[in-house]
């Protein structure tokens, strides 16, 4: 199905901005939290250099992040490793520690995930797509799993099938059926709101008439039943808000949102309707790929509430950038000095100094023209000269040229 994009939003578009390094250094740094000691031999990295999309000398890519790779040579064979630097490293453990002290919430949002599910149940495989936007680390059902057996079951309904285990929610918590929307509504009638400035009338206009009817809880069990298409969409909306509220950017995949179209009940046409609510959603298509992104999630292009995980994730790529700086600005030195021993910057250097030269020239011919000029013009002898040679330019003109060749 052919797909577009919402019109342009520039502060949106200025959240979606990823760099690609940042996402290749933080694959590199989960690289390394899988070893006990934080060091890897540097050929294990160079062995995955094709997977991460890149070509050249490992070793080359972790020299431009001085701030937060280390390289040294070690083991029995004298054998080149590398590592995190100190401030890398503390970033890192303030990471875990985030991601450790969030863990009650994570386990909230994967009880509301499955919640909205058909059965309560979504398949381990399928909720892979879904742990990057909603904040789950690697080992999330190691973490969350053991301490909360009356809560989450992990389930295999067909052995004899290749990862078609499921993680299943034993029970309803009714404190967490509660919709972002229901919760800012509060005492009032749940309703949607436009995040599009005033001047988008038409799109005004039309979500008063989609909040015309009742609002209808994505958590609803009901959910099923609906016959009406108009029914159909409003909980299918109502599902796609609920769930980018629950993820840390407050945004998804478009293709990833489709991928659970059965589980979560959404419209055949997902992407089509995303397109139809743009007071809610906005559609992007940078980097080539769909993206929508909750509207109200944001303010201008920075996040509405930042989640201790996400803080602690910028403060890595604060230092991702300021480490890529740092070695640009030694490539820089090291090439001035290149060019100065070959002494193509005294060249440069005693050009600008014939040109500076030439100019301070320039200046002071014009400064002594302007002086005999005025000398000419405010002599006594020269006070009554015909008025019409001062008044016309080229009479002027050539009247006092003539006077200062004279003196």
């Amino acid at each position: 199905m052919a797909r577009w994009s919402s019109p342009k939003d520039p502060a949106l578009e200025a959240a979606l901005r990823r760099n690609r390094r940042w996402i290749v250094n933080n694959q590199i740094k989960r690289l390394l939290l899988r070893f006990p000691s934080r060091t890897a031999p540097v050929r294990l990295l160079q062995s995955r250099f094709k997977t991460l999309d890149l070509l050249g000398r490992a070793a080359n890519w972790l020299r431009k992040y001085p701030s937060c790779f280390d390289l040294f040579h070690g083991g029995g064979d004298d054998e080149a490793c590398f590592g995190f630097t100190k401030r890398m490293a503390a970033l890192v453990d303030a990471e875990e520690a985030a991601v450790a002290a969030s863990e009650p919430a994570m386990a909230d949002r994967l009880a509301r995930v499955l919640m909205l599910a058909r059965g309560h149940r979504l398949q381990v495989s399928k909720l892979a797509a879904l742990r990057g936007p909603l904040g789950l680390p690697d080992d999330y059902l190691l973490r969350l799993l053991p301490a909360r057996t009356d809560l989450f079951r992990l389930a295999n309904p067909y052995p004899h099938r290749r990862n078609a285990a499921e993680l299943e929610l034993l029970r309803w918590v009714p404190s967490l059926a509660v919709s972002s929307v229901e919760a800012a509504a509060a005492s009032a009638a749940p309703r949607f709101t436009c995040s599009l400035p005033p001047s988008w009338a038409k799109s005004h206009a039309k979500m008063e008439e989609f909040n015309s009817t009742p609002y209808i809880s994505p958590y609803s069990e009901r959910w099923a039943a609906i016959g009406t298409d108009a029914d159909a969409e409003k909980r299918a909306v109502a599902v796609v808000h609920e769930l980018l509220s629950l993820t840390l950017w407050k945004k998804m995949s478009v293709l990833k949102l489709e991928h659970f179209r059965r589980e979560f009940g959404l419209l055949e046409d997902t992407a089509r309707m995303l397109h139809r609510h743009p007071c809610l959603f906005y559609v992007s298509n940078r980097y080539k790929i769909h993206t929508v992104v909750l509207r109200e999630g944001y303010e201008g292009s920075e996040l509405r509430e930042k989640d201790p995980v996400v803080a602690a994730k910028d403060r890595l790529g604060e230092l991702m950038q300021e480490g890529l700086h740092e070695y640009n600005q030694r490539r820089r030195a090291e090439n001035l000095e290149k060019k100065r021993r070959r002494g193509e910057i005294e060249i440069k250097e005693e050009e600008e100094e014939d040109d500076e030269e030439a100019a301070r020239l320039d200046s002071a011919e014009k400064r002594e023209e302007r002086r005999k000029f005025y000398k000419v013009l405010f002599n006594d002898d020269n006070r009554h000269l015909p008025i019409e040679n001062w008044n016309s330019t080229e009479g002027g003109l050539r009247t006092w040229k003539t006077l200062i060749n004279e003196d």
